[in-house]
């Protein structure tokens, strides 16, 4: 009797394990109708048919009764890889969740059209890519050598100011390529993953290349999947999902940006791409690239750990390729504007687009917020402001009202405000307190009006512009490529980014500056970025001497002595206040471990309020505390606890 293991559709986290099923007869070896290690089936499971997946078909079982048939061969097509599960499996363990929400993430849904095409052969080696592109970063050239001749390298890579960073991560795929193994490289958006494929598809064999993006048909993203599972195509290039890509015989990961938010998936268990592919590397042995223009705390650990080693330009290399980069608070600037500190377009950056403009180069403008003016608060005493019906924000939306007056409204239940009374001091006037990229626009276009105004942000991104004189404005992560650099770049509203109560708000800010900065040509060709903030403050210092290795290696040593992530493994619990209290009285942490809150958690559309505790254990007890948290996860499922208590590690907002 054939036996076949199978992980079972169902979200209980008792039953996070596989159960044996018969294989029939008619299902047996051979023909196109065969039960394979990775197929999907149907079975009968509680007396309900549900989807599984094959993890392996053997012969003997542990199952002492009766074992019942599989009920159903979906598709003989083995869609899951033995690695791939095996990576599932350690992702579940690491997150504290369950191996079908895994595989939720990792399958895309079946199509049957794909599966019916026939087989193609992989395309034919191409050769080793010129080196000449990582000359500029010392081993560069070695690290693409070692690649082509499959050892094992990891490298956290800072890329320089300008740098063609699509065409470098394709050489670093081609240099895998030339050695007969797989590459897979995550970006975080589709505006990055253009780039990526426009440069793939010069530099690589067109059948070699997969592009997995979650916004493709789902015959063609089922398509591109199984040119993978297949080995026809052997360099992944993708969004989030393409983390878990069956690549054949891999050899490379990589992750660009990887302090980018959207890198963490936000359905359970809630992995982070970064984490996924540094512990893919570790189990299948491959090298590992974690690349972006900025530097995490997580990154810095990897180098300072040794399990990743530098890849970085020397300063001399640095300087020629950086815009110059000028702050607020110089002496010669508070002479020339004493409200330089204070005003949002000070006489600085007016300066420094109108030298740009000039000389016909555009303008990039950054503002941290998409609309008109999306948040309000008091004018007399700076309260946010509230809806009184649900108590969501009040912001005012970029398309004026009809009669062309630009009203107040909540952005939760979309009520007008027409009249506001503030609960905190009875003040009824309000005052913007972030300044959207529209009305940005609209006060630079009344400011240059000889010039072009061009907005890219939230429902209409830009990948490009033309050169010329125009002005950009732009929310971070929008910003459009311009063929020769900006001449100069504003990087606004720095307290709205600077003063977040966020463990990663300086991080963070230094990402998007830098990411914003880095599109600026060099200080030879009249590159300048300004700034608005105080050029006193750590971040600020650490973007005009374009250094983000210095401020990563600091935020990390912060958090080590606070007891935060990455230095500790951390899970924040949130629910209802009564399976919260349930959820601790049945949790054993590791020792040592520590259950900080309650803390209120304010309701949130669809969601009502409730309380977080977050519970912090020393990093080398990582995995006890996510069995911990999964063990009383499963005693709540077979218990079938009304109350859902969300748990998520070491999230990436506290």
């Amino acid at each position: 009797m054939r036996v076949a293991r199978v992980v079972v559709d169902v979200p209980l986290a008792h039953l996070d394990r596989p159960f044996d099923y018969a294989v029939p007869d008619d299902l047996g070896d051979g023909g196109s109708a065969a039960v394979v290690a990775g197929c999907r089936v149907r079975v009968r499971f509680a007396g309900r048919l549900v989807d599984g997946v094959v993890l392996d078909v053997g012969t003997t079982t542990e199952h002492t009764g009766k074992l019942a048939p599989l009920a159903k061969l979906v598709s003989s097509e083995p869609v899951l890889t033995p690695e791939v599960a095996e990576l599932a499996r350690v992702v579940a363990d690491r997150y504290a969740g369950s191996l079908t929400d895994v595989l939720r993430l990792a399958l895309p849904p079946r199509r049957g059209a794909p599966e019916k095409r026939p087989v193609a052969d992989p395309p034919p080696l191409p050769d080793l890519p010129d080196p000449a592109g990582f000359a500029r970063y010392p081993t560069g050239p070695e690290f693409l050598e070692a690649l082509a001749l499959g050892r094992p390298v990891r490298a956290v890579w800072t890329a320089l100011p300008g740098e063609d960073w699509p065409a470098r991560l394709v050489e670093l795929c081609r240099a895998t390529l030339s050695g007969g193994r797989g590459a897979l490289v995550v970006v975080p958006d589709g505006k990055d993953l253009d780039r990526l494929a426009a440069a793939a598809t010069r530099e690589l064999p067109k059948d070699a290349v997969a592009v997995l993006r979650a916004d493709s048909a789902p015959d063609t993203r089922y398509g591109r999947f199984l040119s993978v599972s297949r080995g026809t195509a052997q360099v992944v290039l993708g969004t989030r999902a393409a983390m878990f890509a069956p690549v054949r015989d891999l050899g490379l990961v990589v992750v660009w940006d990887d302090g980018d938010d959207l890198h963490a998936e936000p359905r359970a268990p809630y992995p982070h791409t970064r984490d996924v592919l540094v512990q893919r590397a570790h189990l299948a042995g491959c090298s590992a690239v974690v690349a972006a223009t900025a530097r995490t705390a997580e990154a810095a650990l990897l180098v300072e750990s040794g399990w990743a080693h530098e890849l970085a330009a020397e300063r001399a290399v640095l300087r020629s390729a950086a815009p110059r980069v000028q702050a607020l608070g110089a002496d010669s600037e508070l002479a020339r504007d004493a409200a330089a500190r204070s005003a949002r377009l000070p006489s600085l950056a007016f300066r420094v687009a109108r030298e740009a403009l000039a000389t016909g180069a555009p303008v990039l403008v950054q503002v941290p917020r998409a609309g008109y003016a999306p948040g309000l608060v008091c004018d007399r005493c700076r309260a946010p402001a509230r809806c009184t019906h649900c108590a969501g924000p009040l912001g005012v939306a970029a398309a004026p009202a009809p009669g062309g007056q630009r009203v107040a409204a909540c952005r939760w239940c979309a009520r007008p405000a027409a009249t506001f009374d503030c609960p905190h001091c009875h003040g009824t006037k309000l005052r913007a307190s972030v300044v959207g990229s529209a009305r940005t626009a609209e006060e630079l276009g009344r400011a240059f009006p000889g010039a072009a105004v061009r907005v890219s942000g939230r429902g209409s991104v830009l990948a490009d512009v033309e050169p010329g004189p125009a002005i950009v404005v732009a929310t971070p992560g929008a910003e459009p490529v311009v063929e020769g650099g900006y001449g100069a770049a504003l990087l606004l509203d720095s307290w709205a980014l600077l003063g977040r109560a966020d463990l990663r708000a300086g991080e963070e800010t230094l990402r998007r500056w830098l990411n914003a900065a880095a599109l600026v040509r060099p200080a030879a060709a009249g590159g300048q970025v300004v700034v608005t903030a105080d050029a006193a403050h750590p971040v600020v210092q650490a973007l005009v001497r374009w250094d983000p290795a210095w401020l990563a290696a600091r935020e990390l040593g912060d958090r080590r002595e606070l007891g935060f992530p990455p230095a500790t493994r951390m899970a924040a619990l949130s629910g209802d206040p009564t399976a919260l209290a349930e959820f601790l009285e049945l949790l054993r942490p590791p020792p040592g471990a520590e259950v900080l809150g309650p803390v209120p958690e304010p309701a949130r559309p669809g969601h009502e309020a409730g309380e977080r505790f977050l519970v912090r254990a020393a990093r080398a007890d990582g995995l006890a505390l996510a069995r911990a948290l999964a063990d009383v996860q499963g005693v709540r499922s077979a218990r079938k606890a009304p109350e859902h208590v969300r748990v998520q590690l070491d999230p990436d907002s506290l």
